[in-house]
């Protein structure tokens, strides 16, 4: 999308208790300026997953409606950020031998080791959504992070696999397109958040990212700017809400209200004389509530939560013990924001705490006003398509080549729809340091038997060849190169289009992600 020739991104929070939309745009100065904001109740969406398609699509219009007046703009595609319990990650090690040993590592030998990662076999209904680097071992030497440029026959790589369930993926793109609007990609939210809370510096020290949801939190360790670590606990701010709800026996929507104007975390900081009037009933006379019996029932449900992210934490530990975390623990979401909760998890975790407030990359006008760390993945999410964005454009060089080859058809590649069903339903996620380099080696690896995590995915129909079109111009180099016409190219599933980077190669991808999806139903 474009407005008033400046690139423009919007993100899609589908969350347990409201339903977020945000508009923003790139800044001269790199910051970016949140034009539109539209948000709506989540009535059909219970820990983080779609129950109701119709509530969702409602939810999604009314808050998609409400960011366009407020931008100026018509709202085509969305990145939409993904949570839930039908989430889960692995620690997965592969690698590939290279035939040559004295040439050096390029980009290629790096794809070709995240794809044999895709081609992980996988129960019918999982899919791959994120592949995330963590380190590179080249023949003995270990410990490496950026591998190309170096000489070796073993190439091995330890990588953070987030896996996701089909029909829960397929139930948010009906929502997405049932409300007249393009899935332009998919994001974990918990990613998200950390884009748009937490530093470089952070990151790079390490870092636990927690964001409390309402109907799940999310966790996120960073260090040396790579995700290390994902966890999803199953409840979040609404399972306080139903505690007060039973507790203080009132009606859902005043517990709310008690537990965002009145909630704490500490007991300890209200008086016995502290009483609060909520009304009950109509009819009947209002009930008051002492406010240390409210936090009491706060704190026994948080400090559960606490106890699991202790866990979670302390599991990262075993698995990376000689890596520590200097930026201690950063909360975010709606469910930060309950007080003297930065208090209790530094006093349960025995590490730093502050609150993560989407504010670090926005422009001067947002930094006032979008303060709330409840739009902490929205903002993220817009971010991430940002980014997508600027990389789809074309630099001066590209316009340059475009201009002189008008008159040529645009390539096409044939891919089996097979292949592309069990390796790239979902966007892969190649963290920043993986640079272009030059055109892939045309020698073959011997393939390499990987450990089988649950029985092999059965086709979900007969291959059948599929035309993609490329998100590239093309160069001198794919104009010279033979037809896509022929069946020799759709027969290769590795075949893919030379000089590409992985990151290439994955928003081609992305740009056909509905159409495929719509083949599995």
């Amino acid at each position: 999308m474009a407005n008033n020739n400046n690139t423009i991104a919007a993100g899609l929070d589908i969350g347990t208790t409201k339903i977020a939309v945000m508009v923003g745009r790139r800044q001269e100065d790199g910051s970016v300026e949140i034009i539109g904001v539209g948000q709506s109740p989540s009535t059909g969406v219970s820990k983080g997953a779609i129950q109701n398609i119709s509530k969702t699509i409602a939810g999604i219009r009314d808050a998609v409606a409400q960011a366009e007046q407020t931008a100026g703009v018509k709202i085509e595609q969305v990145t939409v950020g993904i949570a839930g319990q039908y989430i889960r990650s692995v620690r997965q090690t592969d690698y590939i031998t290279r035939e040559n040993p004295l040439r050096v590592i390029d980009q290629a030998d790096v794809d070709r080791l995240v794809e044999r990662v895709l081609k992980t076999p996988l129960s019918d209904h999982e899919r791959i959504i994120h592949v995330l680097p963590q380190e590179y071992k080249v023949d003995a030497e270990g410990g490496i992070l950026e591998p190309v440029g170096m000489s070796g026959q073993r190439l091995e790589a330890t990588f953070h696999v987030i896996i996701g369930q089909v029909a829960p993926l397929l139930n948010v793109r009906r929502c997405v397109e049932g409300a007249g609007l393009q899935l332009a990609g998919l994001k974990l939210e918990p990613i998200a958040s950390a884009d748009a809370t937490l530093t470089d510096e952070e990151k790079e020290a390490g870092v636990v990212l927690v964001d409390i949801g309402g109907g799940t939190t999310d966790l996120v360790v960073y260090r040396d700017n790579l995700v290390r670590y994902s966890a999803v606990i199953p409840y979040g701010g609404k399972a306080i809400t139903n505690d007060i709800k039973e507790a203080c026996s009132i009606l859902g929507r005043y517990a709310e209200k008690l537990k965002v104007q009145f909630g704490s975390t500490w007991p300890g900081a209200n008086l016995d004389t502290d009483i609060v009037s909520i009304p009950v009933i109509q009819g009947l006379p209002p009930k008051e509530i002492s406010m240390k019996s409210l936090s009491r029932v706060i704190y026994a449900r948080m400090d559960e939560i606490l106890d699991d992210i202790n866990a979670e934490i302390a599991h990262y530990r075993q698995i990376e013990p000689n890596r520590s975390l200097i930026g201690g623990v950063v909360i975010t979401g709606g469910g930060a924001q309950l007080k003297h909760l930065p208090q209790l998890v530094s006093f349960k975790t025995q590490m730093s705490c502050r609150v993560g407030t989407p504010n670090i990359y926005l422009s001067e006008e947002n930094r006032e006003c979008l303060t709330s760390p409840a739009y902490s993945t929205c903002v993220g999410l817009v971010l991430s398509g940002l980014e997508e964005a600027a990389q789809e454009e074309p630099t001066l060089e590209e316009q340059s080549v475009q201009s002189s080859v008008e008159h040529l058809e645009q390539d096409t590649v044939e891919l089996p729809l097979d292949d592309v069903l069990s390796e790239m339903h979902m966007r892969v996620t190649v963290e920043k340091h993986q640079q272009p380099q030059p055109d892939p080696s045309p020698e073959e690896t011997p393939r390499q038997e990987t450990p089988a995590a649950s029985p092999a995915q059965e086709p979900l129909r007969e291959a059948e060849p599929v035309r993609v079109e490329k998100v590239e111009e093309p160069d001198e180099e794919e104009e010279e190169a033979p037809s896509p016409q022929k069946p020799e190219k759709a027969e290769d599933p590795e075949a893919k289009p030379k000089g590409k980077s992985s990151r290439d190669w994955n928003r081609k991808i992305e740009a056909t992600i509905v159409k495929f999806l719509k083949k599995i139903e």
